[in-house]
């Protein structure tokens, strides 16, 4: 009954209602995570300038295991969200199993090759001499919690897409939450250092993929049933469609950040700790554009599904204008307070005067990436893979890769500070014809998706 009132809800509520209603969870569920990663921050950077470094530069391979569960969930989430919105639950069903298990055979692979290749891929990362030794300590324990993480990542999309955030939600909190009381135990009562803010990290990625699984399981959600699994074609290539967009956005998000700390490590260990820095702090402004966008995907899959385009483009300018008020409130203080909000997390002068230069560079172009963020989560929910895969390999790929070869060349360690920011200028610059053309051919096609 209650999948029912999330399809009525989704599909003819007053737009101002739902979207908010999806998002907020959603954006609390991205603010936890995100604040629980920068105490993870605060709390190694009271070890050295080299263990903050180290965080730094395994946040590529976390990158690369979130992807493998961005692929499985998003893949799956958009696929699932179309359908219900279709009324076709059994195909639903499959896709939810199918994606799961999928997600857990992925996650144990790295795990395998991840320990197998730890040294030559923590130094591939960028680790220096200096930082080596807390890269390994600290990604040989997360990768143990690969499948857990990947695992995790789908049953919340998945959710998410059904309409039900809020049970998302509470996984997502749940582990964060714990993350925070268990890092600083294991660091500084048991004295083990890095380590023991990689254990306390996976301990934590259980006990939340314990909360999801229970909750995946109750009241109006899909249940994950491993015998509804299936080896068809159909199912793997509409994993793919959904899902690469996902993928190709975090596994360039990967390579752009081992790429950002090898040119930051020309400069020394404070400039790839302050950069490591940067990206955290602004991902918490992000997040809350990700959240946002998480909480629109649901109505764009079922808007989608259901043949309902001209709501679908309300709902898309309305998502875009909560994106720039939430915007104009978090990224004027940021700015003015640049070098504090970095000296808060490492009290070290060269690490604060890299910080906070790239920190202002990357608050200005923040709004252009919103809409990007958006614009991107529009295609690959409605299912434009071509599209959405384009626009997903632009900041972090198409222009990046070349930029941050090219500009600290010309421009010395101001290159790499602004890099980002020029990226987000021209993949704004990318995103705005794909989606006009996105909407100027849905507006006239049939709503025939519930007949097909």
């Amino acid at each position: 009954m209650r999948k029912r009132d999330n399809h009525t809800f989704l599909t003819t509520a007053p737009i101002r209602h739902v979207i908010p209603a999806m998002a907020v969870p959603t954006v609390i569920s991205m603010l936890v995570t995100s604040i629980y990663n920068l105490v993870d921050t605060y709390f190694v950077g009271l070890i050295n300038t080299q263990a903050t470094a180290a965080v730094g530069v395994v946040f590529p391979m976390m990158a690369i295991i979130q992807s493998i569960g961005f692929l499985f969930g998003q893949g799956s989430g958009t696929y699932m969200s179309r359908h219900l919105g279709a009324k076709r639950l059994d195909e639903a069903r499959q896709m939810a199993a199918t994606s799961f298990v999928g997600s857990i055979i992925y996650g144990l692979l790295i795990t395998i090759v991840g320990l197998i290749f730890l040294k030559p891929l923590s130094i591939a990362l960028g680790s220096t001499p200096t930082i080596l030794p807390y890269t390994m300590q600290f990604m040989g324990v997360i990768l143990l919690g690969a499948p857990l993480m990947t695992a995790s990542m789908v049953i919340n999309n998945q959710m998410r897409f059904q309409g039900n955030a809020t049970q998302a939600m509470y996984g997502m909190i749940s582990g964060a939450v714990l993350n925070v009381l268990l890092v600083p135990l294991f660091m500084f009562t048991f004295g083990l250092g890095i380590l023991g803010t990689a254990i306390g990290t996976v301990l934590s990625q259980l006990f939340g993929f314990i909360v999801l699984w229970v909750m995946s399981r109750r009241g109006e959600n899909i249940p994950i049933e491993l015998k509804q699994a299936s080896r068809k074609w159909h199912f793997q290539q509409e994993i793919l469609k959904g899902g690469t967009p996902s993928l190709t956005r975090q596994a360039l998000a990967s390579v752009a950040t081992l790429m950002l700390n090898v040119a930051a490590g020309v400069y020394g260990d404070a400039a790839i700790a302050g950069m490591s820095i940067v990206s955290r702090i602004a991902f918490i402004i992000f997040a809350i554009i990700i959240g946002i966008g998480q909480g629109y995907q649901p109505f764009c899959g079922f808007n989608y599904g259901a043949g309902l385009y001209k709501r679908l483009r309300r709902g898309f300018y309305f998502t875009i204008l909560l994106d720039m008020a939430v915007l104009v409130v978090m990224c004027g203080p940021a700015y003015v307070f640049a070098e504090q909000l970095v000296h808060l997390l490492r009290d070290d002068p060269a690490v604060v005067a890299v910080g906070s230069v790239a920190l202002r560079w990357q608050l200005i172009t923040l709004p252009m990436a919103a809409v990007i963020t958006v614009c991107n989560m529009t295609l690959q929910t409605s299912g434009q893979s071509l599209s959405a895969n384009i626009l997903a390999a632009a900041r972090n790929g198409i222009f990046f890769i070349p930029l941050i070869l090219l500009l600290p060349r010309l421009l010395g360690l101001f290159g790499v500070e602004i890099c980002q920011a020029v990226c987000d200028v021209l993949s704004f610059l990318l995103a705005i014809p794909l989606i006009i053309h996105f909407f100027r051919t849905t507006l006239h096609k049939p709503t025939t998706f519930q007949n097909n």
